[in-house]
């Protein structure tokens, strides 16, 4: 959590820095130089948001194929785009909109769904639910052969 609030104020400072440096350094063939490869990285981010987005808008909201495998491959600190990215689904929001934490739903199609709490776009936590097997199904489900008939 702490590397994370850090981390707004390192990376732009490391920009600034490297900017800095490659001035006292190369003079502006330098800056010119760095400045190209920020703005390279800032492009390469924003075209893989896009690519994310462009996946995810193609399939209902709050779907996934698997929400157990979901599940086991979830893990703490993992940003909401790579969620978004691994289920290829927008999720669905279960909290008032813009507030903290942000809670996101995502179900598949035997009912199972896995409920993530994101609080400033890491994944906090995570919780899988599974519907409960109709009492029919649980007794139809035992072979007969197991069934042991006791005679007085």
């Amino acid at each position: 959590m702490f590397f994370q609030k850090i981390q707004r104020f390192v990376i732009p400072l490391a920009a600034l820095a490297a900017l800095v440096l490659s001035y006292r350094h190369y003079g502006w063939p330098g800056v010119a130089l760095v400045g190209g490869a920020l703005v390279m990285w800032q492009l390469l981010h924003f075209t893989r948001m896009l690519q994310v987005l462009k996946r995810a808008a193609n399939r209902p909201i709050g779907h996934v194929d698997s929400a157990v495998m979901l599940h086991a491959k979830l893990r703490p600190g993992v940003p909401l785009l790579h969620v978004v990215a691994m289920t290829r689904s927008l999720g669905q929001l279960e909290s008032p909109k813009d507030t903290q934490p942000e809670r996101f739903r995502w179900s598949d199609t035997s009912g199972s769904s896995v409920l993530c709490v994101f609080l400033g776009g890491k994944l906090q936590s995570w919780e899988l639910f599974r519907p409960e097997p109709p009492a029919s199904e649980e007794a139809a489900g035992t072979p007969a052969a197991l069934t042991v008939d006791v005679a007085p």
